[in-house]
């Protein structure tokens, strides 16, 4: 998963035509390391769907607060530079929810597209 750095990278990944899932995590973040063993399968299997960016939520705190990112790991759908959907729980993601959420993402992106 490529790792966004500064905002106007983040804009520019957003701003596309393809559906663009943001992944906001921290370095510190238990659950966030969680996710790690399995999320670049998730990301394989999802490549043709859609792509995949990861934010480190300590590294743009004026995006993360502008965007409302409290809890972590936050997943985000972008297209066309619109927020479509998000994934934001206080618990544990699995592998199974990431992969719901992100059918869920493909699923409005293509209603937008229709």
């Amino acid at each position: 998963m490529q790792k966004i750095t500064n905002e106007q990278e983040f804009r520019d990944r957003i701003a596309g035509d393809r559906l663009t899932i943001a992944v906001f995590k921290t370095t510190w973040c238990k659950d966030c390391h969680f996710i790690d063993p399995f999320i670049g399968e998730v990301e394989a299997a999802y490549a043709d769907r859609l792509a995949m960016v990861e934010i480190d939520r300590d590294d743009m705190p004026d995006l993360c607060g502008e965007l409302n990112i409290l809890g972590i790991p936050s997943f985000i759908a972008f297209r066309q530079g619109r927020e479509l959907v998000r994934f934001v729980s206080k618990l544990r993601k699995t592998r199974e929810e990431i992969e719901q959420f992100l059918d869920r993402a493909v699923e409005v992106s293509g209603a937008i597209a229709g």
